[in-house]
């Protein structure tokens, strides 16, 4: 699997082990708030508000990500993770007992469909 090229990435107050997923922390009390997964979404946007008070907020997609589609479905709760009903594949996992709030929308790469999440 070749290695994908950020189009766009605007962190704010949000810091990413990596350069686009893996383990994602608050910068202002170094938390972990959650975790994105590397090879199964086409275009993210998250804003939360973290325990401690700090409001952040991640965007990212890439050069090759395509046009999601809306769509009414859930995404499936599995191992804590939040994945595609399609197939399963797992996306994010958003720490709830570490945010006090969220609202986040996901494309994923292998159906396209735009799925949106809030606490």
């Amino acid at each position: 699997m070749m290695a994908r090229v950020l189009k766009n990435k605007e962190l704010v107050n949000t810091r990413l082990a990596t350069n686009y997923g893996g383990w994602m922390y608050c910068e202002q009390c170094n938390e972990n708030i959650g975790y994105l997964c590397y090879s199964t979404y086409d275009r993210l946007e998250l804003k939360y508000e973290c325990n401690c008070g700090s409001h952040g907020s991640a965007e990212l997609d890439f050069e090759d990500s395509k046009e999601g589609k809306e769509c009414k479905e859930d995404l499936v709760v599995i191992k804590n993770r939040f994945c595609c009903p399609k197939d399963n594949e797992p996306l994010v996992t958003i720490l709830d007992k570490k945010v006090a709030s969220y609202e986040m929308k996901i494309t994923c790469k292998s159906c396209g469909n735009i799925y949106e999440k809030r606490k």
